[in-house]
């Protein structure tokens, strides 16, 4: 592994993080789907698991590429400040321009009555996978293998969760079960894409490396604000998912530290 190239291996680790959603959204295939609040508790570790992803292991990482170019002061604060509002912005802008429907919240950007419901659902997962994609990727392309590892694992275990209330949902839309697994993992492959991208910026120049980590931070804090967080305290489960989101947040933390 230590002998690919980071874009290969960001494209990889990207593959391997979209394909836990298919492990993920396994037991609708033999009848067993939790309840909705354990489904909740699942989606706040996983939003846990992108917080930490987040900090630890994207904007602290920026932080330090910037200081070592600039020197410690307002200049490596503002290149990642700026950075973060603009992968904010970014994906708040896909948001706008792409329709897309999310089952509890209904549809959202521009009409589509040609679009059938599940694939504006598709497209709401894609908004939401590709930042994920994007950090895994940037994260090989800045520091190999250390810098990679953590987040195929903790964006993985992200995954998993977030496969499965795919699945669920799409069941409750009345798809078969083979039809629902199917969907919910096409959904995750879209990581790949996202992988590609941030390996490859990062590894075109020192100078888009600080850039690149916080973007992708930047871009995965919206989606936890926009989408996992409200949808975990949609129907009353507030406590588990807050019980799962400091779970998430510090076995990502720990992971991180670990691997790192």
């Amino acid at each position: 592994m230590s002998n690919l190239s980071p874009l290969m291996l960001g494209t990889l680790g990207s593959l391997v993080a979209g394909l836990m959603t298919a492990v993920g959204a396994l037991p609708v295939l033999f009848g067993r789907v939790p309840s909705p609040a354990m489904r909740d508790l699942s989606l706040g570790f996983a939003a846990g698991v992108m917080l930490s992803a987040s900090f630890f292991s994207l904007i602290i990482p920026a932080l330090d590429a910037a200081g070592g170019r600039y020197e410690d002061g307002m200049i490596p604060a503002a290149i990642v400040s700026v950075a973060i509002l603009v992968g904010i912005g970014a994906v708040a802008l896909l948001n706008e321009v792409l329709p897309h429907e999310h089952f509890e919240s209904g549809p959202e950007g521009p009409a589509s009555i040609s679009l059938r419901r599940v694939w504006l659902f598709v497209l709401a997962i894609t908004i939401h996978n590709f930042p994920e994609g994007l950090a895994v990727g940037v994260g090989f392309g800045s520091e190999g293998l250390s810098g990679g590892v953590p987040l195929v694992i903790g964006i993985g275990l992200q995954n998993m969760p977030e496969g499965l209330a795919v699945a669920v949902a799409l069941m409750g839309e009345g798809y078969r079960r083979y039809q629902a697994w199917g969907i919910a993992a096409v959904t995750g492959l879209v990581e790949c894409i996202g992988g590609l991208l941030g390996a490859g910026i990062t590894t075109l120049s020192s100078l888009l490396l600080p850039w690149g980590l916080a973007f992708a931070a930047g871009a995965m804090l919206y989606v936890i604000s926009h989408e996992i967080i409200p949808e975990t305290h949609r129907n009353g489960h507030q406590k588990k998912a807050t019980a799962g989101l400091s779970i998430g947040l510090v076995v990502m933390l720990f992971l991180d530290v670990w691997l790192g």
